[in-house]
């Protein structure tokens, strides 16, 4: 029974967490790079493990009612998506991040942990995959049971950031090419915003 539980969790948690997004999306840019990975990894990781718990204990059912918090959320999410599309888009026109070697100029680990931080917590996405569609499932699931189900979901967190941003490091051979880290920047923009696009349904007037 622990099993199935714990295998119910890692399949539930991965076929939401491998969806393409904007916190993808820089993960795999980091791992191009190769800065500061480990610590990026580490913070998706947790970041979902807490989210997923306080849904699996009960706190999506709160947050489906809040519709001014989800607003809010929503049309911060809409700016800043809007924003780190545009610089994308300057990044390919400016031939930017085009070489991958140790002299390349390293971002501060503040500003990496700052993107990630919106990435991950000022979008709307991030509460509707983890606390209450994952943590939907979780909540219904017997109280003995539950931490099956957690292990579940952060067994498939991990994995899938641990090869993420470890895995990158295969494509550098091809990320070596202007055209593309080009390619890539342009994919990155117009991802952000048809996300920021999405986003727009979630707001309730």
């Amino acid at each position: 029974m622990e099993f199935e539980i714990f295998l119910k969790g890692f399949i539930i948690a991965i076929s939401l967490i491998v969806a393409i997004g904007a916190q993808n999306a820089y993960i795999l840019k980091l791992g191009l790079l190769r800065q500061h990975v480990s610590k990026a990894v580490l913070f998706c990781v947790l970041s979902d493990i807490f989210l997923i718990s306080l849904g699996v204990l009960g706190l999506g059912y709160f947050i489906k009612g809040e519709q001014l918090f989800i607003n809010s959320i929503a049309i911060f999410g809409i700016v800043f998506l809007c924003f780190y599309a545009f610089t994308s888009f300057k990044s390919a026109l400016n031939n930017q991040s085009m070489k991958i070697d140790d002299e390349i100029k390293t971002n501060p680990l503040k500003q990496v942990l700052t993107l990630l931080f919106v990435f991950t917590y000022l979008n709307p996405h991030t509460y509707l995959d983890t606390i209450l569609l994952i943590g939907g499932i979780g909540a219904n699931i017997e109280s003995f049971y539950k931490i099956y189900f957690i292990l579940g979901c952060a067994t498939a967190s991990t994995l899938w950031f641990v090869t993420l941003g470890y895995g990158a490091r295969v494509l550098i051979p091809l990320f070596k090419k202007p055209l593309t880290w080009k390619i890539l920047d342009i994919s990155i923009g117009v991802l952000m915003l048809y996300i920021a696009y999405s986003l727009k349904d979630l707001i309730v007037l």
